[in-house]
C-alpha cells in the first residue's frame, strides 16, 4: 500500500510558498496513493512563544484553506494532530531512539534557537525535540511517501534514520518513508529578500504573499519585488540572480512552464513582474472564493476534522501499540 502523510504548522497565515511548495502538491497527490493523510500539526506550534487563541484560530483557518485548495474528505484523511493521542505517545519512544547530537545538528533548530535567544524568549526543549515529534507524525501511519518542501528534507532524513534504528534494535515496526518534492518552486523565496524562504511565522512584510491576500495586495507585493542589479537582462540563475530566479520559479509553478525557458521571453523586469502578478492572482482566486464559502459554514469543517481524527486514530493506534510492545513495555 502506498500511503502519504504531510502536515502544516499553524504558526502564521499560509503563504504562496506553502501553496506552491506543499498544498497544491498534496491536492495532486491525494489522487494517486491508496491512502493520503494530511494534518494540521498544532502541537508543533507550541515550540515557541505563542498566543493560545491565535493558535486555535490559525489551526481552523489552515484546515479550511486545505479544503478550499481542493483536498476532499472522500479521498483523503484531514485532521488535527492534537486530536490523535498516538502522535505524542510515539514521540517519547522515538526520543528514546534519537540522540542529542543528531537533534542539535538540525539546521532549523540552530536558526530558530538563535532567533529565540536573540529575542530574549529562551529556547524551549520542545524546539530541540520537535523533529522527533515530526518523525512520530509520519511513522505512526507507516507512511511510505512524505510530500514536503525542500526545507523539510533534513527532518525526513532523520525520520528515516529513526525508523531504521528502531527496526534494527527492536524488530520491524515502521515503514521507512521517502520525501517527495515538486519540480519547481519547492522553496519560494521572500520577494524582498530572495535569499530567504517566504515564511509564514511572524512575517507580515511586503515580501510575503499570503493565500488570502486581496488581488491588489498581491499585485503590489509582486511589482515591488527585489530583482537584481546589473544589465544582464532576464536570466535564470539562482546563484547570481536570485531575485529574478525566484520570480521565474513562481511563474513556472503557476503556469506549468520551465523557468529557464520562460526567461527567454522577457527583455525587462516590468513585464515579468506583471505576468507573475497576474498568474498568482488567478492561481489563488478560486481558493479564496472557496475559503470564504467554507468559513461561513464552520460546522462542515469541524465535522470533517472529527471524522478525519477518527480514521487517523484507527490507523495509528495499532502501529503505536506494536511499537510499545517491541520496545519492552508491558501491555495494560
Amino acid at each position: 500500500m502506498t500511503r502519504i502523510f504531510s502536515g502544516v504548522k499553524p504558526t502564521g497565515h499560509l503563504t504562496l510558498g506553502n501553496y506552491l511548495g506543499a498544498v497544491r502538491q498534496w491536492v495532486a497527490a491525494e489522487q494517486e496513493p491508496d491512502e493520503a493523510l494530511f494534518c494540521v500539526v498544532d502541537l508543533h506550534a507550541l515550540t515557541v512563544e505563542h498566543d493560545p487563541a491565535r493558535v486555535r484560530r490559525l489551526s481552523r483557518q489552515a484546515a479550511t484553506l486545505l479544503l478550499a485548495a481542493g483536498l476532499t474528505p472522500e479521498k483523503c484523511t484531514l485532521f488535527v494532530q492534537s486530536h490523535v493521542d498516538e502522535h505524542a505517545r510515539l514521540s517519547y519512544l522515538l526520543e528514546c531512539t534519537a540522540s542529542d547530537g543528531e537533534l542539535r545538528r538540525m539546521v532549523q533548530y540552530k536558526e530558530k534557537a538563535a532567533k529565540a535567544e536573540a529575542s530574549g524568549e529562551g529556547v524551549r526543549l520542545s524546539l530541540l525535540t520537535y523533529p522527533v515529534l515530526m518523525a512520530a507524525d509520519i511513522l505512526a501511519y507507516r507512511t511510505s511517501e512524505v510530500p514536503v518542501g525542500e526545507d523539510q528534507r533534513q527532518h525526513v532524513e532523520l525520520t528515516r534514520d529513526l525508523a531504521v534504528r528502531f527496526n534494527q534494535r527492536y524488530g520491524y515496526t515502521f515503514t521507512v518513508p521517502k520525501a517527495t518534492h515538486p519540480v519547481v518552486a519547492a522553496r519560494v523565496m521572500d520577494l524582498q529578500d530572495p535569499t530567504s524562504k517566504m515564511g509564514k511565522s511572524g512575517d507580515t512584510g511586503p515580501g510575503v504573499v499570503f493565500i488570502l491576500d486581496e488581488p491588489e495586495a498581491v499585485r503590489k507585493k509582486v511589482m515591488r519585488a527585489v530583482t537584481d542589479s546589473g544589465d544582464g537582462g532576464v536570466v535564470y540563475d539562482r546563484a547570481a540572480r536570485p531575485g529574478v530566479a525566484n520570480l521565474l520559479d513562481i511563474l513556472a509553478a503557476c503556469t506549468g512552464g520551465d523557468p529557464a525557458a520562460l526567461a527567454d521571453g522577457y527583455t525587462g523586469y516590468g513585464a515579468l513582474k506583471r505576468d507573475v502578478a497576474d498568474a498568482v492572482v488567478e492561481l489563488l482566486r478560486p481558493v479564496r472564493v472557496r475559503h470564504a464559502e467554507l468559513a461561513a459554514d464552520p460546522g462542515t469543517v469541524e465535522a470533517v476534522l472529527r471524522a478525519g481524527a477518527g480514521r487517523a486514530r484507527a490507523i495509528a493506534r495499532p502501529v503505536v501499540d506494536e511499537a510499545y510492545r517491541a520496545i519492552g513495555l508491558l501491555e495494560p
